[in-house]
């Protein structure tokens, strides 16, 4: 599409994390004059586990990247999953939908390869730049652009679409009228990184069970190596336990990284211990409404389940871009509103029954009872642990697969998708 005044863009994209340069890229794709605004300056630091299971595998894949180990990632089979006295290894399904092995990569240089992907098909990404807010039409009251904070000045950048891809806290979608739902499950994680000569082990390791005085927490620990010499070690932990907001995560993951130390020859951390929040289920809507689109975290797509981000960041960013692609292309802004309007519901029917089962597991393993059967009962039973993985991976077929694809597609068919 040609851009006319008053427009500085097709569509402004704010943020340039995995969602927004996904969102970049796929717009971009579709010959659309793309504007990504990031606030920070690559490369750059983000709390995260830098672990990525097999669909935020295929997302990357479908964005074109490299994800060889010649290029810098380091893959890995799966889940070596420790608890109640148990140590099981759970191998990345082999999916039609999926791809049969996870990767891991800093944030350091993991959104700059994402954002200069975007770039290398005609997105504009524009690094340093700070929204602080939507431009509204003053008749329709309908966002038409954001202000931002560029170079010590005050800029306005005006687009016929926005899609906000701004994180966890999105002051964009706060002051565009849509405030976290406190309803909604929040978790926390912290991290940071050790030297280890175990950094190139074939697996994730999840620990299910974290102490704190006592009390056994609704969250799991990881190690997960970087095969740079390096492994990233963090915890989170769900608010659905009576401790939330009353543990020191910090001093919680140095007393249980002491317990690892000897099995990696931890010494010394090699970064400060980072948090961030992890906003969960749906927890901000409309996902559009007034010509804005919410994707990743901005919207509180992260898996209930197992603290998972990137991939939905990325997959909420396609979906949003093929919408987008189509409603510019109607030629009246009431045919075009018919098409945006589909992409709340595209979402509702990805991702809705999986989010409120998950919304039921939330609450369920923040009775440390329950918490507690699931990690000693739970793990010595296969088939138990194959469905339960199949559950907190959201790794199956849709059309399908076998007896526990089938189970966990009509659990997430049949749960109400509120």
């Amino acid at each position: 599409m040609v851009v006319h005044a008053p427009y500085d863009a097709d569509v402004i994209v704010v943020g340039a994390g995995p969602g927004g340069s996904a969102a970049a890229y796929h717009l971009a794709q579709q010959g659309l004059d793309v504007l990504a605004l990031e606030k920070t300056t690559y490369p750059r630091e983000k709390v995260c586990g830098d672990g990525l299971t097999p669909r935020a595998v295929k997302a990357l894949v479908g964005m074109g990247i490299d994800t060889t180990p010649a290029s810098g990632w380091a893959r890995n089979r799966g889940l070596r999953i420790i608890g109640g006295g148990h140590l099981l290894h759970m191998d990345w399904p082999d999916l039609s939908t999926f791809p049969g092995y996870g990767l891991t990569r800093t944030r350091k240089d993991f959104d700059s390869v994402l954002a200069e992907r975007a770039g290398a098909v005609g997105a504009r990404v524009q690094q340093g730049t700070a929204v602080t807010g939507p431009v509204r039409d003053d008749r329709t009251g309908r966002i038409v652009g954001v202000e931002a904070k560029y170079e010590g000045r005050t800029v306005t950048y005006r687009a016929p679409l926005v899609v906000a891809a701004d994180g966890n806290s999105s002051r964009l979608s706060t002051r565009s009228g849509r405030p976290r739902r406190e309803d909604r499950p929040m978790g926390v994680a912290v991290r940071t990184y050790y030297r280890s000569p175990l950094s190139d082990d074939e697996w994730l390791e999840s620990h299910l069970e974290l102490w704190d005085e006592g009390r056994l927490l609704p969250g799991y620990g990881w190690v997960f190596p970087l095969g740079d010499g390096t492994v990233n070690v963090g915890l989170g932990i769900l608010d659905s336990s009576p401790a939330f907001g009353k543990v020191d995560y910090k001093a919680l993951l140095t007393r249980w990284v002491a317990g690892l130390a000897e099995k990696y020859e931890f010494t010394e951390p090699i970064e400060p211990v980072r948090g961030a929040a992890l906003p969960m289920a749906f927890n901000r809507r409309p996902h559009y409404a007034d010509g804005m689109l919410l994707i990743g975290d901005a919207a509180g797509m992260v898996n209930p389940f197992n603290g998972e981000g990137i991939a939905y960041a990325m997959e909420s960013a396609q979906m949003a871009a093929q919408v987008i692609g189509q409603a510019l292309a109607r030629p009246t802004p009431y045919t075009r509103e018919k098409a945006l309007a589909d992409y709340p519901r595209l979402l509702r029917e990805e991702y809705g029954g999986y989010y409120t089962l998950g919304r039921i597991f939330v609450k369920l393993i923040g009775h440390p009872e329950v918490m507690r059967l699931c990690v000693t009962r739970g793990l010595p039973h296969p088939w138990l642990m194959k469905v339960t993985m199949t559950l907190l991976s959201n790794l199956r077929d849709p059309r399908g697969g076998d007896a526990v694809d089938r189970l966990v597609n009509t659990l997430a068919r049949v749960a109400p998708a509120a």
